[in-house]
C-alpha cells in the first residue's frame, strides 16, 4: 500500500516496534486525522499507555493524566481528543472548561475510577472527621468534588507531607497509600480500590525476571503492591519512569506497568533491551486510531459535568497545583 510521504516520516519514529505490513494498515486513518485535527483546530492527548501508532503518530501531548491536561490549557486548539480513559478526559474538561473535549469510546473507563462514589467520600468523612482527604487524579470528577486535595502519583509523597497533620486518608488506590505511608511515616487510611493492570504484578514476578535477565533493573509504578516496589530498583510514576530510562539509559530494562509503555519508551530509546511482562489495560486498549478519526469525525463522544461538580472538583486540582 502506498502511504503519503507525512505517514512515511512518522514511521521512522515506530520502525522498531512496529512492523512495516502493520503500518501500512495505520497509514490512512494517520493521515485522514492529521488533516482533521487541522480544520477542527484539535489537539489529541495521549496517555503514555497508548499505542504507538496512537501515542507516535498522531499525538501532539503525550504523558501522564495530569501532564496532558495542564499541557492543553497551554495551546489554543478549539477541541481535545483525549486518547486514554474516562476520567483523563473529565480532568482535561475540568482545566479546559471552555474547550470542547471528545473521548473516542464512551466505555474506556478504569477500574480505580469505578472502585469508589461521591457517596462513599461523604461516608468517609462522616466517619473520620477532620481528617483530609487526599484523593488519587485517576477517580471521577464527582469523587474529586468531595475531597479536599488531588495528588498524583509521582506528587503524592509531596502533597501528603504538605499537609503536616499525622493521619490522611487517601482514595482510592490502596497499594499507592501504602507505598506513600511507608515513605512518609503519616498514617493512612486506605480504601480497597486497585488497578487492575498493576496489582497483577508480584514480588515473585520481580525476583524471576532477574533470575532470567541478569543485570536487569527493574522500575515499578507506585499502583503495584507493596512487595513488588520494595523488590524493584526504582518506583515512579509514568513520566518519572521515562526520565529515568533517558537518563540512566540501563542496558536491560523491565517497567512493571502497562505494556504499551515499553514500546513507547523503547522507540525514543533505540539500544536499550525492554523485557516486558505484558499486562495490559483494556480500558486503554479502547481507543483505537479508527475511533479518534471518527470523534473528529462526528465530534463524539463530548465529556461534560455538572457545573457545581466541576467547581468543587477543580478547587480539588487547584490545591494539588498549588503546593
Amino acid at each position: 500500500m502506498t502511504m503519503s510521504l507525512q505517514a512515511a516520516e512518522l514511521y521512522e519514529k515506530v520502525k522498531s516496534v512496529i512492523p512495516p505490513f502493520e503500518w501500512s494498515e495505520f497509514a490512512p486513518d494517520v493521515d485522514a486525522i492529521l488533516a482533521l485535527k487541522r480544520s477542527r483546530n484539535a489537539v489529541i492527548l495521549a496517555h503514555n499507555y497508548q499505542t504507538p501508532e496512537i501515542f507516535h503518530g498522531v499525538a501532539d501531548i503525550v504523558g501522564d493524566s495530569l501532564a496532558l491536561a495542564r499541557e492543553a490549557m497551554k495551546t489554543d486548539a478549539d477541541v481535545i481528543v483525549l486518547a486514554g480513559v474516562h476520567f483523563m478526559a473529565e480532568t482535561a474538561k475540568l482545566l479546559n472548561p471552555a474547550r470542547t473535549v471528545l473521548i473516542p469510546d464512551l466505555h474506556a473507563g478504569c477500574s480505580l475510577a469505578a472502585s469508589i462514589t461521591a457517596e462513599d467520600v461523604r461516608l468517609l468523612r462522616q466517619r473520620w472527621p477532620g481528617v483530609p482527604i487526599v484523593t488519587y487524579v485517576n477517580s471521577s470528577a464527582a469523587v474529586k468534588a468531595e475531597s479536599d486535595i488531588c495528588c498524583t502519583s509521582g506528587n503524592a509523597r509531596k502533597i501528603v507531607e504538605s499537609l503536616g497533620v499525622p493521619k490522611v486518608i487517601m482514595l482510592p488506590d490502596e497499594y499507592l497509600a501504602q507505598n506513600i505511608a511507608r515513605e512518609t511515616g503519616v498514617e493512612i487510611l486506605t480504601w480497597a480500590g486497585h488497578c487492575e493492570v498493576h496489582e497483577r504484578f508480584s514480588a515473585d514476578d520481580v525476583r524471576q525476571l532477574r533470575a532470567g535477565h541478569p543485570g536487569i533493573v527493574v522500575l515499578a509504578h507506585p499502583e503495584c503492591p507493596p512487595e513488588v516496589v520494595a523488590e524493584a530498583d526504582f518506583s515512579g510514576s509514568t513520566a518519572a519512569m521515562a526520565d529515568y530510562v533517558g537518563r540512566e539509559r540501563p542496558g536491560r530494562v523491565v517497567l512493571m506497568t502497562e505494556c504499551s509503555m515499553s514500546d513507547n519508551i523503547a522507540a525514543l530509546n533505540p539500544g536499550i533491551e525492554f523485557v516486558r511482562p505484558c499486562n495490559l489495560c483494556p480500558h486503554m486498549k479502547r481507543i483505537t486510531l479508527p475511533k479518534i478519526r471518527r470523534a473528529l469525525e462526528t465530534m463524539q463522544h463530548e465529556v461534560t459535568i455538572d457545573p457545581g461538580i466541576a467547581t468543587r472538583a477543580r478547587l480539588a486540582v487547584d490545591r494539588m497545583l498549588a503546593v
